[in-house]
């Protein structure tokens, strides 16, 4: 049930507005819509403008975070976010020890995953902004920390990286990690890539780079082919302890 100062998405009429449920209203151009009335509903609901424009009502997932929430720079990109999930079996029994926050959208996906999260920002208003965004998720397993990644403790079984990576960033996320735990450092460009490799190969057993391509399909009368648009975004490296 959604509650006062939600966040909720409304879709239809070919549009989506990310609004929060409670007091004001939402202009559109097929009318207005009373913010008051979605506290209380649920999603799937459907409300309606004043001139009888239905929009129906979707409860936030990671990825409209990812689309709709605050930024301080270009987050991680969902295909980029996966594949960390999937090459460190990230699961319900994990602690993650996550670090580059900015705006919290690799935390927040990963806090839907994930036992708990603690995501670490050296910059305090990085920190405070993803903080919001972590809030507005509804996840309280995901801890936002305003310090050095190097001041860190504890023990976790996976730890990420997205940051100015150096050797001992590496070497400090190693004394991190569980035996059998993953470090995973997203890096987007190859001098930063070697940097991690060559960091991680005399400390862990396993060390794996991957380049990070998507490529969208595309369908015409013409027939259906690959888009000639390649989307290259970087390299995550997955290391296992």
């Amino acid at each position: 049930m959604i509650e006062a100062g939600d966040r909720v998405l409304l879709a239809g009429e070919g549009r989506e507005f990310w609004v929060r449920a409670g007091p004001g209203k939402l202009g559109t151009d097929k009318g207005e819509i009373d913010l008051a009335s979605l506290v209380g509903k649920s999603g799937g609901d459907i409300v309606a403008t004043h001139s009888g424009a239905e929009f129906t009502i979707r409860i936030p997932r990671p990825t409209d975070f990812f689309t709709w929430g605050k930024r301080s720079g270009a987050p991680m990109l969902p295909k980029d976010i996966g594949l960390v999930i999937a090459y460190t079996g990230m699961n319900h029994n994990d602690e993650v020890l996550d670090a580059g926050t900015g705006s919290g959208i690799a935390a927040i996906y990963f806090g839907g995953v994930a036992r708990s999260v603690k995501t670490f920002e050296i910059r305090p208003e990085f920190s405070a902004l993803a903080l919001k965004n972590i809030k507005e998720a509804k996840l309280e397993n995901v801890e936002a920390v305003a310090k050095d990644f190097l001041d860190a403790e504890g023990t976790f079984d996976v730890v990420h990286l997205d940051m100015q990576i150096e050797p001992r960033h590496v070497e400090h996320a190693f004394s991190l990690l569980r035996s059998g735990g993953y470090l995973a450092c997203y890096t987007p460009f190859l001098e930063q890539m070697a940097i991690v490799v060559d960091a991680a190969t005399p400390l862990f057993r396993e060390v794996h780079t991957h380049e990070l391509i998507e490529r969208e399909m595309t369908r015409s009368k013409r027939g259906t082919r690959p888009s000639t648009s390649v989307s290259h975004s970087g390299y995550v490296t997955i290391a296992r302890k």
